[in-house]
């Protein structure tokens, strides 16, 4: 690769962080802990929300809650994704698609939805409940999760599932057998040979996956403002309180610099972990190495866990599809979004908000597999203990508050020399800052794992290197290529907190649509954001199915 190659994979996806994340954070801190009363010259600085911030007993207790609740929520994530990664593997069954497709909609999810479609399965008057008081005849709900930790954990499992699935799912579809057959040949028992064999090769695509949980889990906004209630806050809601409720932007940017600071530590940790555990393969196609389950006990367990993944991912999402339904008239509520019946300036049809969304999810999807891609193969690639700090930069919109970026692009965007405020591609790139990090972390195993001697053999057969890329590397990596672009599209299609922030009102996305609903009282308006939420899930499904079936050539055969 030639110097300018490399200079070029470098600088682009830091000249993003730094126009996009770093500029709008520094004009966040400028305002926030300028010196109070200074004159409109003073440019000095009030540093003592930082010196009292660790002597505040919210703090402590909010960071406490938060590592402890992302630890059990990842633990929770990974025995449910784990076994459901194997299964998408190993078999080929009926259905795979489109029970992989599912498996992915609740991550594209709003919070307000998630909230609802628990609510309808385990509140009060939920499914869950309706059903025990009708078969033992009970007068109150049996099942009492409203505002506990429970229904928080259960929610993050239900969110972040397909994130191991995706990742560890991708990399084990692609492991050669042969390896285990030959260790099962020389006397290792089946738990012996995934002990030594499978999982070491294994450890990268966990870590990375258990990483992604545990950092969605630390900064987790939506789940815990509406699902825990007020008994609980992550640094996340004391970030949005002290910002919104109390407009205590000091509080709130220091709470936000602690928040960076930590997830800075556990990424540069981990980049260096990660590094030293990836390993040179010989990925085989995935279709080649899935079977059909044969044996019962394939068959049993594959049932077993499909009913598993049914029951945690799908029934919320059914219950919540079944209230859209009204009792006296089961589409009352779907035509109802299309009637503006208050006059309200502020109504956009579900058409335009489809539109819009769609719109917005292509343009992050370019964009972020751009940028993506470009940091791959920087980190795959480059050489010099830097790099590893590059890692871990990378990594750093995932636990920002978006709260507090939000701010920063109305503070930096909406004046020169970047005056972005009026401009609809200031919402992909918003939506980029947030996906191209998932594009980097499922590119990244693949393309270590690729064996440097392929590259060099067709180098010194006279491939050019654009030819090496094209039919060497890229039907290697096209199976990842394929599930980054997953990743940024459904990102952005439920993408909620920094829209609501930046997005024009007449140019809303559907989640933004379901807000509004959300936020005006009656069964009319909560059942039409039902409905919403119900084309919301469509959408999402008929894309994602669409890109799980997409090929070109023998891309995405591995």
């Amino acid at each position: 690769m030639s110097r300018t190659s490399r200079s070029f994979l470098y600088l682009l996806p830091l000249a993003f962080l730094v126009l996009f994340f770093f500029y709008p954070l520094a004009a966040v801190a400028r305002e926030s802990f300028a010196a109070a009363g200074r004159a409109a010259a003073d440019q000095s600085l009030d540093l003592s929300p930082i010196m009292s911030l660790w002597q505040e007993v919210y703090f402590g207790r909010a960071l406490w809650f938060t590592v402890w609740q992302a630890s059990l929520s990842t633990v929770l994530t990974l025995a449910i994704g784990l076994p459901t990664a194997f299964v998408f593997a190993r078999y080929r069954f009926p259905g795979k698609s489109l029970a992989q497709a599912l498996t992915t909609i609740p991550f594209v999810m709003p919070a307000m939805v998630v909230a609802a479609a628990f609510t309808a399965l385990l509140g009060p008057r939920g499914w869950v409940n309706e059903l025990l008081m009708e078969w033992f005849s009970l007068d109150w709900p049996p099942v009492r999760l409203q505002h506990t930790i429970w229904l928080v954990l259960l929610a993050h499992a239900f969110y972040n599932t397909t994130v191991v699935i995706r990742i560890v799912g991708g990399f084990w579809a692609n492991l050669d057998r042969k390896l285990v057959d030959a260790a099962r040949a020389l006397g290792g028992s089946r738990l012996r040979v995934f002990w030594e064999i499978t999982l070491p090769l294994l450890l990268p695509a966990i870590t990375a996956a258990a990483l992604l949980v545990f950092l969605f889990c630390f900064t987790s906004f939506g789940v815990i403002l509406i699902l825990g209630g007020p008994r609980f806050a992550t640094l996340e809601v004391e970030i949005y309180r002290q910002a919104v409720t109390l407009f205590e932007l000091p509080e709130a940017a220091t709470l936000s610099l602690a928040q960076m600071l930590l997830t800075f530590g556990v990424m540069t940790a981990y980049t260096r972990v990660q590094a030293r555990a990836a390993v040179p393969l010989n990925p085989r196609p995935a279709e080649e190495l899935a079977q059909p389950p044969s044996a019962a006990r394939q068959v049993a367990f594959l049932l077993f866990v499909i009913a598993g993944l049914a029951l945690v991912l799908v029934a919320p999402l059914a219950a919540l599809a079944g209230r859209s339904f009204a009792a006296d008239d089961a589409l009352r509520y779907y035509r109802e979004l299309f009637i503006n019946r208050s006059g309200s300036i502020f109504y956009v049809s579900p058409g335009i908000a489809i539109r819009n969304s769609l719109l917005f999810a292509g343009l992050t999807t370019v964009i972020s597999l751009t940028i993506g891609t470009c940091t791959a193969y920087a980190l795959a690639r480059g050489q010099g203990g830097w790099l590893r700090w590059l890692d871990a930069i990378v990594l750093l919109p995932l636990g920002a508050s978006a709260v507090t970026l939000g701010f920063g692009y109305i503070l930096a965007l909406g004046r020169p020399p970047l005056n972005l405020a009026a401009s609809l591609v200031l919402v992909p790139i918003a939506h980029s800052l947030v996906a191209f990090p998932f594009v980097v972390r499922t590119l990244l195993p693949a393309l270590r794992s690729l064996n440097p001697d392929w590259r060099e053999a067709a180098a010194v057969l006279g491939a050019s290197p654009w030819r090496v890329w094209r039919e060497v590397e890229a039907p290697i990596i096209g199976r990842a290529g394929l599930a980054a672009a997953v990743f940024a599209f459904t990102i952005s299609m439920g993408e909620f907190g920094a829209t609501l922030l930046i997005a024009r009102p007449e140019f809303p996305t559907m989640p933004i649509v379901i807000f509004r609903l959300l936020g005006q009282p009656g069964p009319l308006n909560y059942g039409q954001a039902l409905a919403m939420s119900t084309l919301l899930m469509a959408v999402c499904a008929a894309g994602l199915l669409a890109i799980e079936r997409f090929r070109v050539g023998a891309v995405g055969e591995f």
